[in-house]
């Protein structure tokens, strides 16, 4: 599969990552809303990300920096942009037909490549509906006092990690090319996530 691509988020791709996000969800009642996601990409337009696929959205990452050990209401909008050391992975959606393939696992390691080269020491994410099984593979580890807003609900698990620097000698640009293009996904299945492992 060829016609695939992570790039940055752009204005004209609002209504497919609102219709993403919906259907990720809405049956749980963990959908924020179009403003309160047009927020957290305004806070950090360049670690937001899409998966073009075929014309069409088939995928979408947003993190903003964040303060270790505190995360995003997921009822409010945010109100500025936050100063901190912590990357925050806030949501991460691949459409269905295109789970299992590595995706979301390549649009992960990207973001984690850009915090590292752009000096975050740490990233953060919070799990939802049992993800947490995905993520402490990864690296994530589970943090269950922290306390988290009502509205991620009562299962939720807040998970942090330390990102390892970039070495002196190979470290990255300030600019840091976000643009893969023509994506093969991976053949191993360990890489792609199961089908309801989003983070909300």
């Amino acid at each position: 599969m060829t016609d695939l691509r992570i790039r940055l988020l752009q204005e004209e791709d609002w209504d497919g990552v609102v219709a993403l996000e919906e259907r990720a969800y809405a049956a749980s009642g963990l959908s924020e809303g179009r403003e309160a996601l047009r927020s957290r990409h305004r806070a950090s337009p360049d670690t937001c990300f899409v998966l073009e696929h075929a014309g069409g959205l088939g995928g979408y990452l947003l993190a903003l920096p964040y303060p270790l050990f505190q995360c995003p209401d997921l009822s409010r909008a945010e109100a500025g942009g936050v100063r901190a050391t912590n990357m925050h992975l806030h949501d991460l959606v691949v459409a269905e037909d295109l789970r299992g393939r590595g995706l979301a696992h390549r649009m992960l390691r990207g973001l984690e490549e850009t915090a590292r080269a752009r000096g975050y020491r740490t990233m953060s994410l919070v799990a939802v509906r049992g993800s947490q099984v995905v993520w402490a593979p990864l690296g994530y580890r589970a943090r269950p006092e922290i306390g988290l807003p009502g509205s991620y609900g009562p299962e939720a698990l807040y998970m942090a990690m330390r990102l390892s620097p970039v070495a002196a000698s190979v470290a990255a640009p300030a600019a840091v090319p976000v643009v893969v293009q023509a994506l093969t996904p991976s053949t191993d299945p360990s890489l792609g996530f199961p089908p309801r492992a989003e983070v909300g």
